[in-house]
């Protein structure tokens, strides 16, 4: 089964974490230093490499079955990301979701790099 790093909704204990159907937690991870981090409208976040300017992304590895791959996640993901491979700190390569290019000039796409993760920033945008 393939890993996959997810750094959303579909984190343990994230509204999105059923669509995993119980596929085993494989630790956490960041991204090797080489992406920017979005927040698309606040509703969920989106990873975009970069060549330059890019920042460790924390998140958590999952061992997903494909059928929950392609029948339950994939059909549930937002239209702005699409499945892609990144690079982890540790030089592993896994599945993510990614923002998709032309969604760069998304009107309510927010920069959140410098958080570091999902969870930091929306810790911080309800204070």
């Amino acid at each position: 089964m393939p890993l996959i790093f997810l750094n959303g909704g579909a984190m343990r204990g994230g509204p999105l974490n059923y669509l995993l159907e119980g596929a085993p937690f494989a630790g956490e991870a960041k991204t090797a230093a080489q992406y920017r981090f979005y927040s698309i409208d606040d509703r969920f976040p989106g990873l975009h490499p970069v060549a330059y300017g890019g920042a460790h992304i924390s998140g958590e590895l999952f061992d997903v079955p494909l059928e929950v791959l392609r029948n339950r996640l994939l059909p549930a993901k937002a239209q702005e990301l699409e499945l892609g491979v990144i690079a982890l700190d540790d030089n592993r390569s896994v599945l993510s979701m990614m923002l998709r290019l032309p969604n760069l000039s998304h009107p309510q796409l927010i920069d959140i790099t410098d958080f570091g993760s999902w969870q930091s920033y929306r810790e911080e945008s309800t204070r």
